[in-house]
């Protein structure tokens, strides 16, 4: 029987230090994958989920690069030499899947929403009185509010496909803490005893607003899942169709507009304001960054595609 021939890998912190003494044997053809679980094997709390590789930069690289969990080891160090390998290893902490993060983060506001409503007797613990009118407008908040984190947390568990299998569980804490506050604090505002209604037809027009763009949004989220397969390995690929064929980020063009539209029937409030100036900078960011990787990656040159000329997330301004 033939051996397969294996390495030795010398795996370093990101100061230097060498982790594991003697380093760590793998299969000469085995991939960054096997790597990780052998890392797993000679210390069991660094599943591969924690681990972040990367590989020393090479002349003139700026940073250094972390290669895919299935590209071959001896492809990786083919421009280092295959005689001293090494990786730098950092340990990114206990992990979470994004489907247990999103699930956690939206089942807040699906649960705190509604005490306001159902239980107006709770603004005595605040020194209010107790709600006895209940306006047509605040049902209607709580069915858009329902609709929307239900319509979140489906699309988490049926619709999203996920680039990165897992997030740090601190995220847990920092997303819910920015999700469940908001929603105490909206839901206290426009449930409360002397809130005041705003007209029938600014009711309508920013619940209108609201349907069109929750509808638009689950539509985008469909496009974006159908361009990377079950298995998420696709990479970046250009949006198209629908309203992709002008906004490079329509998901979240359709997101802050459906907010616009709760903000505008229920008359906003310091928290609804608030939570969409907070939403509107997060996503604004996130938004140019993708827009600014889609334009590097489809430069035009070497027989890549050109990526068309398109608003970053908010036409005609951004």
């Amino acid at each position: 029987m033939k051996m397969e021939r294996s390495v030795r890998i010398q795996v370093l912190s990101r100061d230097g230090r060498e982790l594991f003494k003697g380093g760590i044997e793998v299969p000469a053809e085995g991939t960054i994958a096997d790597l990780k679980k052998a890392i797993q094997k000679r210390n069991s709390k660094y599943y591969p989920e924690r681990q972040r590789i990367t590989l020393p930069p090479t002349p003139g690289q700026a940073a250094p690069a972390s290669p895919d969990a299935t590209k071959k080891l001896k492809d990786c160090f083919a421009a280092f030499g295959i005689d001293r390998p090494q990786v730098v290893f950092k340990d990114l902490g206990p992990q979470v899947s994004y489907r247990t993060l999103f699930c956690v983060e939206y089942l807040g506001p699906l649960l705190i929403y509604p005490l306001f409503y159902f239980f107006p007797a709770l603004y005595t613990v605040f020194g209010r009185p107790e709600r006895t009118v209940t306006h047509p407008v605040q049902t209607y908040a709580l069915i858009q509010w329902t609709v929307h984190y239900l319509k979140r947390e489906f699309e988490t568990f049926f619709v999203h496909r996920f680039s990165h299998a897992t997030s740090p569980l601190s995220n847990v804490f920092r997303n819910s803490a920015h999700y469940w506050t908001f929603a105490f604090f909206i839901s206290y505002h426009v449930n409360h005893p002397w809130y005041k209604p705003v007209s029938e037809t600014q009711m309508w027009v920013g619940f209108g607003i609201s349907v069109v763009c929750q509808l638009s949004n689950f539509y985008c989220h469909v496009i974006l899942r159908n361009l990377r397969p079950a298995d998420g390995t696709s990479g970046y690929q250009i949006p198209s169709g629908f309203l992709f064929d002008y906004v490079t980020c329509a998901n979240y063009t359709t997101e802050v507009w459906q907010w616009i539209g709760f903000v505008v029937a229920t008359g906003g409030g310091l928290a609804s304001y608030l939570f969409l100036g907070v939403a509107m900078y997060f996503m604004t960011g996130w938004a140019l960054q993708k827009h600014k990787r889609l334009n590097k990656m489809f430069d035009g040159k070497d027989g890549r595609k050109k990526y068309p000329r398109r608003w970053v997330i908010f036409p005609p301004v951004l």
